[in-house]
C-alpha cells in the first residue's frame, strides 16, 4: 500500500473528514485497505461497504479494534476517524485510482474473458513476478470491489499490476478500467457465461470489447485469433494488436502439442522470432490459448521470449478448484474445476478428463460431476442437455448430474447412449459401459454414490457453478475438510 493520509483521501473522493479536529487530516493509512473487518490489519483503512446482506457501519468498531486507523464511509461514524462520502462504492475507487496514480511508470495488464480469466491472471502473475514485484488479485476478486481491493495493494516496489476484470453487463468493463486504466488488455473468448444477465452472446462481445477499447495508441491489445468474436475486436482499439491462436493464424501459435497423463500440454511456442518448447504444469488443453497470452503479455511488458517462457514452465496452478488434479492414494484421480461453470468452460473440462483418460494406458474409467451452469436464462435447458449429449460422444463412461437443475443433463445423456444402443453394430460397444447416466437430488447423494464404486484408475471430474457446490464435494473426495 503506498501511504495516503486521509486529506488525500478526503481530496481523492470529495468526502469530508470527521472528526472535524485538527489531527484528523493527518492520520496516515500505511495498511491494507479492506471492506471485510476480519481482514484488517494495523494502519487499516476500512471501507464500510452497504451490501445485499449487511451494512458494513456496524463493523467500524470491529476494524477499529483490529487496528484500522481510520474509516471510509457514508455517515459520522463515532468508532474511527472517517472520511463521509455518498457513494462509498464509487469513493473506494477513486481512492484506488489515486493509488495507481501515483505510480506512473507501473504496467497495467488486464484480463478478461467468459472463461480462463483467473487461470490466465495467475499464470501471468507468476511469470512477470520473475521480473519485478507483481501484485495480482486473490482468487477471483474481478468486479467493483476486488478491482480497487486488488489496486490499493500497489506498493512503491510494484513493477506490474495484473487486474482480473469480469463483466455483469454492457459498461461494466468501462467502469473498472477507469479505476484500473490497462497498458496491455488481454480478451481470451466471448462465450455464453452471463448470457442469462446480457441478454445475448453479441451483447457479452460488446461488453467484452470495451477492455480494449480502453487502450490507448501506446496500449497493446492480446486477442484470441481462434475465437472470431475476438478477434473482431482488433476493429474496435486504437491499440497494436497481437494475436494468438491454436488453430488459426496468430501472432504467437503453438505447434506439436501433447498432453500427458495429467492433461499438461507440451507444445513448441512460435512467436517473436522464436520457437520455443513449452512444458505447462496446469491442466486441460484449453490452457494452451491462456498461456500463449501469457507469454504474449510477458514480452509486451519487457520480459524476453525466452525468460517468459522459462517462468511460465515453473508456474502452476495458485487458485483453488481450477482444473485441481489430485491422485489419490487409492488409485482414483479426482479433477476438480468446480469453481464456477458455463458451456465452453464444461466442454473444455469433459475434453481434459476425456484426454487424462486416454494418456496412460490401461484406459482408465470415467466419471464427470455435473451440476447446473448457472446464469443462462432462456439457453439454460438447451445448453444443459447439449452437454448431456457431449458426455455420450465423448464415450464418458458414468455420468452423475447432481441437483434439480443438472436434470436435463442425465436426461438427454441417457436419450444419446439409448438413440447409440440401437444405432451400434451387434457385438460392439456403444461407448459407456453398464453404469451410463444417473441423476442424484445433492452433493451428500453423489458422495455415497462415489464412495461406494469407485475403483484404482477412475478418473472423476466435478464441475458446476460456484453455487452447486460440488467444489467442496470435490475436497471431500480427496479427504480435505469443508465447511459445515
Amino acid at each position: 500500500m503506498i501511504p495516503l493520509s486521509l486529506r488525500d483521501v478526503a481530496t481523492l473522493t470529495g468526502g469530508s473528514l470527521h472528526p472535524d479536529e485538527p489531527g484528523t487530516a493527518g492520520i496516515v493509512v500505511t495498511g491494507p485497505v479492506v471492506t471485510d473487518s476480519r481482514e484488517v490489519r494495523p494502519g487499516s483503512l476500512y471501507v464500510a461497504r452497504v451490501g445485499e446482506h449487511t451494512d458494513g457501519h456496524r463493523f467500524v468498531g470491529a476494524a477499529g479494534d483490529g487496528g484500522a486507523v481510520a474509516a471510509l464511509t457514508s455517515h459520522p461514524v463515532d468508532e474511527l476517524p472517517c472520511v463521509v462520502v455518498d457513494d462509498v462504492q464509487a469513493a473506494f475507487g477513486r481512492v484506488a485510482r489515486g493509488v495507481l496514480d501515483r505510480r506512473q511508470d507501473l504496467r497495467v495488464v488486464a484480463v478478461t474473458g467468459s472463461s480462463g480469466k483467473t487461470s490466465t491472471k495467475d499464470l501471468l502473475a507468476q511469470v512477470l513476478g520473475a521480473a519485478g514485484e507483481t501484485i495480482a488479485p486473490v482468487d477471483s476478486l474481478n468486479g467493483e470491489i476486488g478491482v480497487p481491493l486488488t489496486v490499493c495493494r500497489v506498493s512503491v516496489a510494484t513493477r506490474f499490476l495484473v487486474v482480473e476484470m469480469g463483466a455483469r453487463g454492457i459498461g461494466h468493463l468501462t467502469y473498472l478500467t477507469s479505476i484500473a486504466p490497462p497498458d496491455v488488455s488481454i480478451v481470451l473468448n466471448v462465450g455464453s457465461a452471463h448470457v442469462g444477465e446480457f441478454g445475448s452472446r453479441a451483447n457479452i462481445a460488446t461488453a467484452k470489447a470495451e477492455l480494449v477499447e480502453a487502450l490507448g495508441e501506446d496500449g497493446v491489445a492480446i486477442l484470441n485469433a481462434d475465437d472470431p468474436a475476438v478477434a473482431a475486436m482488433a476493429n474496435r482499439t486504437a491499440a497494436r494488436v497481437v494475436t494468438v491462436g491454436v488453430t488459426e493464424p496468430a501472432d504467437v501459435t503453438a505447434a506439436d502439442v501433447e498432453l500427458d497423463a495429467l492433461g499438461r500440454a507440451s507444445f513448441t511456442l512460435n512467436g517473436f522470432g522464436h520457437s520455443l518448447p513449452v512444458r505447462l504444469r496446469v491442466s486441460g488443453a484449453h490452457q494452451i490459448s491462456n498461456a500463449l497470452a501469457v507469454v504474449a503479455a510477458a514480452v509486451e511488458c519487457g520480459m524476453s521470449p525466452q525468460d517468459a517462457v522459462a517462468a511460465l514452465d515453473a508456474a502452476g496452478p495458485t487458485s483453488r478448484w481450477r482444473m485441481e488434479v489430485t491422485e489419490r492414494a487409492d488409485g482414483v484421480t479426482v479433477v476438480n474445476d468446480a469453481y464456477n461453470a458455463n458451456p465452453d468452460s464444461m466442454r473444455a473440462a469433459l475434453a481434459a478428463l476425456r484426454a487424462i483418460a486416454d494418456a496412460a494406458p490401461p484406459p482408465r474409467r470415467t466419471w464427470a460431476v455435473l451440476g447446473e451452469m448457472l446464469e443462462l436464462g432462456g439457453e439454460s435447458r438447451a445448453e444443459h442437455e447439449s452437454l448431456g449429449r457431449l458426455t455420450v460422444a465423448l464415450g464418458i463412461d458414468r455420468l452423475v448430474a447432481v441437483g434439480e437443475g443438472a436434470r436435463p443433463v442425465a436426461d438427454a445423456a441417457a436419450a444419446a447412449a439409448a438413440v447409440a444402443t440401437r444405432s451400434t453394430p451387434a457385438g460392439q460397444s456403444p461407448g459407456p459401459d453398464d453404469g451410463g447416466s444417473v441423476w442424484v437430488p445433492d452433493a451428500d447423494t453423489a458422495y455415497a454414490l462415489l464412495t461406494d464404486t469407485l475403483c484404482r484408475g477412475d478418473v472423476v471430474l466435478l464441475k458446476s457453478s460456484r453455487d452447486a457446490g460440488l467444489r467442496w464435494l470435490g475436497d471431500r473426495l480427496v479427504g480435505l475438510e469443508v465447511p459445515q
